[in-house]
C-alpha cells in the first residue's frame, strides 16, 4: 500500500471533482490524483465527508439583506445541507462497503502473501537443507570415488604383476617342455643306441657261440677221424702217439679258445647290464623331468588362477563405480536424515577372463 498521500491533496481532489458536479468516490479522487492506494485515499475521503458536514453545517454570512430573505435564504440553505448531508451518508456507506470488501479483500491477499511467504521460507530451508546434503553427498562419492580409484590401480598392478608371472610360468612351462622332449630325444637315442649295442653284442656273442661250436664239431669229427686213424694204425703205435698228442694238444688248445669266448661272451654280457642300467638312470631322469614339467604347469596354473581372481576383482570395482549414480535414488531418504556411505567398497567376483 502506497504511504505519504498528502491529505491536503486528497480534500482538494475531492472538493474539484464535486466542483465538476460528481460525486466523490475513490476511483474518481485516485483518478484526480493520478496515485495513492485505495484503503489511504478511503480514509481520507471519510475525513473530507465529516469535514464537509461541519463546514455545511455552520451559518453562512450574508451581506444585508430584508429579515425575511435572509430567514429563506437560510431555511433553503439548511434544507440543502440536509438533503447534501443524506446524500453524502447514503454515499458514505457505499463508500464504507466498498471500503469493507476492498480492506478484506487486501487482509485475505496480505494472509495469502504470509503464507506464500512462510511456505517459501520453508521450501527455501528445505532447499538448503537438500544442497547441504547433497554437498555432504558429494564429498562422501567423490572420496568413495577416490578409494575406488586406488583398488582399481592397486588391483591393475597387482593384475599386471600376475601377468608378468604368468609370462614367466609360461616360458618356464615352454621351456621344461622344450627340454622334456629333448630328454625324450635323448632317451630315445641313448635306447636305440643300447639296442643298437645290445643286438650287436648278442650277434657277436652268437657268432662266436656258433664258431665255437662249429669248432668243437670239426674238432670231433677231427677226434673220430683221429681215433679211426688210431684203430687203422695200431701197428704205428708211436706215430699213433705223437698223433694222438698232437690232437690232444689241438684239443686242449681248443678248449682253451672255448674259455676265452667263455670270459669274452661274459663280458659282453657285463656291458649288457651296463647298458640296461645306463638305460634305466636315462627313464629315471626321464620321470624325473615329468615330475618337474607337472611341477612347472601347476605353478602356471595357480598364477592363471591369481591372475583370473585379480581380473575378477577389477571388473566388480569397474561395475560399482558405474552403477553408483544408479543407486542415488534409493538412497535419497537416507541421506536427507544425515546419513553418509560407507568408507569402505566391497567388490564382488566377476565372470572369469581368458
Amino acid at each position: 500500500m502506497a504511504v505519504g498521500v498528502p491529505e491536503q491533496e486528497v480534500f482538494a481532489a475531492a472538493d474539484a471533482v464535486l466542483a465538476r458536479g460528481e460525486r466523490p468516490t475513490v476511483e474518481r479522487v485516485r483518478m484526480e490524483l493520478g496515485r495513492g492506494s485505495p484503503a489511504r485515499v478511503g480514509s481520507l475521503l471519510d475525513q473530507w465527508w465529516a469535514q464537509l458536514a461541519v463546514r455545511l453545517s455552520g451559518e453562512t454570512r450574508l451581506p444585508a439583506l430584508p429579515a425575511e430573505v435572509s430567514q429563506a435564504f437560510v431555511n433553503v440553505w439548511q434544507q440543502a445541507i440536509h438533503l447534501a448531508q443524506a446524500v453524502a451518508e447514503q454515499a458514505l456507506v457505499g463508500q464504507r462497503q466498498v471500503l469493507e470488501s476492498e480492506r478484506e479483500r487486501a487482509m485475505a491477499v496480505e494472509d495469502q502473501a504470509r503464507q506464500d511467504a512462510a511456505q517459501y521460507r520453508q521450501q527455501a530451508a528445505e532447499a538448503v537443507a537438500g544442497r547441504q546434503v547433497v554437498e555432504t553427498r558429494l564429498a562422501d562419492l567423490e572420496q568413495l570415488l577416490v578409494q575406488c580409484q586406488q583398488q582399481i590401480n592397486d588391483l591393475r598392478e597387482r593384475h599386471e604383476a600376475l601377468l608378468d608371472q604368468r609370462d614367466v610360468g609360461q616360458a618356464q612351462l615352454a621351456l621344461a617342455h622344450q627340454q622334456l622332449q629333448d630328454m625324450h630325444q635323448q632317451a630315445e637315442q641313448a635306447r636305440e643306441a643300447q639296442q643298437h649295442y645290445s643286438r650287436e653284442v648278442e650277434d657277436r656273442a652268437y657268432r662266436e657261440v656258433d664258431r665255437v661250436r662249429e669248432e668243437s664239431k670239426a674238432l670231433a669229427v677231427q677226434l673220430k677221424e683221429a681215433h679211426a686213424r688210431l684203430q687203422s694204425l695200431q701197428q704205428a703205435l708211436l706215430a699213433g702217439q705223437m698223433e694222438l698228442s698232437e690232437v690232444r694238444e689241438q684239443r686242449s688248445a681248443a678248449s682253451s679258445q672255448a674259455r676265452g669266448l667263455q670270459d669274452q661272451l661274459q663280458q659282453y654280457r657285463q656291458a649288457s647290464l651296463e647298458a640296461t642300467e645306463q638305460r634305466n638312470a636315462v627313464q629315471q631322469r626321464l620321470l624325473q623331468a615329468e615330475a618337474d614339467l607337472v611341477s612347472a604347469r601347476e605353478r602356471a596354473a595357480a598364477a592363471q588362477a591369481r591372475a583370473e581372481i585379480q581380473a575378477e576383482q577389477l571388473a566388480a570395482a569397474t561395475r560399482s563405480v558405474v552403477a553408483e549414480p544408479a543407486r542415488q535414488p534409493r538412497k535419497a531418504a537416507s541421506n536427507k536424515r544425515g546419513k553418509a556411505l560407507p568408507a569402505g567398497v566391497t567388490v564382488e567376483p566377476a565372470p572369469k577372463q581368458t
